[in-house]
């Protein structure tokens, strides 16, 4: 539960309302179930002060209604006050699962289509909420941050129409590139990094890891990823490696420039378990590259550890990677969308994230600061002590 006596020094900014649209369900009533759990046993003795008025319901959450007209386009209805609520909307933009009808088709949402459902239900709120935070797990667009051409920057334009249309704060979990928050300088940005439910959905499924520099390594399949390998190599106390991509700049395929060959800079692998860590799977065939890579150096198992489950091309090329040794489990967290296929897999990881997005929701609805939530490293190390005594008691 979290830390009550900080909280209860301060009165709710506004009545508590959960809105997940039809994208986060699941994820949104997990968080609920939380949050309904923890105010239900606080006890303090302000709560029957006007200022916590509703403070404890069966639900906090306000469920939207985004019908389609045949057209394929859309409206949001609200069918309750949020007047002077301090509202949470959390968007998973890349559930795909998700369909519609477009002139007698079935379509299935892309992205754009729940950023605009996203735009629907602040504008069905009407500016009549005293605070409106939106949690987007998946920042849209996030890989179109910066301009390298004659293109458009779609990632900071989001963000900016988010503000303009009256939000307070945006929450995202693993930015591709955090640095796209310059494009509001002035506005409330977090970015969460998901370091520790990592390292207890990895311990909790794998009970023989040996924590320490002769036994395990993080790598970074690329440079974009070091910062994230740096730091939880950091947080464990083990050595980091990277590998550099070498690319063919003078052609295009699907899209992307084809990677001419792997280079690795760092220690020894041979015997060594590895976690190779990046903010997401795609089509996975870098890091399934990096881990034919390191077999090939003598890596014992390999973790490919991810924030964002995507899977764009399928999860055959992970299963033959599976069969023929290559990787030894798949760690990402419900954060997104995860089919049953994914889920049935015997060598995936979900790491569950509604326990701390609970935690981030209940503080700010305090008006408290998250800056210990942002910063697991003592949990971490905590954590791990933990492990380690287990394996030898």
């Amino acid at each position: 539960m979290p830390n009550d006596e900080r909280i209860l020094e301060t009165v709710p900014r506004g009545t508590l309302g959960l809105i997940p649209t039809a994208s986060c369900t699941q994820l949104g009533r997990m968080v609920n179930d939380y949050l309904a759990t923890w105010r239900e046993h606080r006890e303090h003795e302000h709560q029957d002060d006007a200022a916590f008025k509703d403070y404890y319901r069966e639900s906090y959450i306000i469920e939207p209604y985004t019908p389609r007209f045949g057209s394929g386009e859309a409206k949001c209805v609200i069918n309750q006050s949020v007047r002077g609520y301090d509202l949470f909307i959390m968007v998973d933009v890349t559930n795909y699962s998700l369909t519609y009808s477009l002139c007698g088709r079935t379509n299935h949402m892309s992205p754009d289509d729940h950023f605009a459902d996203l735009k629907r239900v602040i504008a069905a709120v009407g500016g009549k909420a005293r605070r409106i935070t939106v949690i987007l797990p998946f920042l849209y667009e996030s890989r179109q941050h910066r301009r390298t051409a004659r293109e458009s920057l779609d990632c900071p334009i989001a963000l900016q129409e988010l503000y303009n249309m009256g939000i307070d704060n945006i929450i995202t979990f693993d930015a591709h590139d955090p640095r796209v928050v310059n494009a509001i300088p002035l506005n409330g940005f977090e970015n969460v990094m998901p370091s520790y439910q990592f390292i207890k959905g990895i311990f909790k499924n794998v009970k023989d890891l040996t924590v320490d520099t002769d036994h395990l390594m993080v790598i970074s399949p690329d440079e974009g990823a070091t910062s994230r390998a740096i730091n939880l190599a950091n947080v464990l106390g083990v050595d980091m490696g990277m590998f550099y991509k070498r690319r063919d700049y003078s052609k295009i395929v699907n899209g992307r420039n084809p990677i001419v060959a792997h280079e690795f800079l760092g220690s020894n692998v041979d015997g060594k378990d590895v976690f190779i860590i990046y903010d997401m799977i795609s089509s996975a065939e870098s890091m399934i590259d990096t881990a034919r890579e390191l077999k090939k150096r003598k890596a014992k198992r390999i973790f490919l550890v991810s924030t964002f489950g995507l899977f764009t091309n399928g999860l055959a090329s992970f299963d033959k990677a599976y069969e023929d040794g290559l990787i030894y489990r798949i760690v990402t967290t419900n954060l997104i969308y995860q089919s049953p296929e994914l889920l049935a897999r015997e060598y995936y990881i979900s790491c569950d994230m509604s326990k701390y997005i609970a935690y981030i929701i209940d503080t700010l609805n305090h008006d408290c600061s998250i800056s210990d939530l942002l910063s697991p490293y003592d949990r971490i190390r905590s954590y791990v002590k933990r492990y380690t005594e287990a394996q030898r008691g």
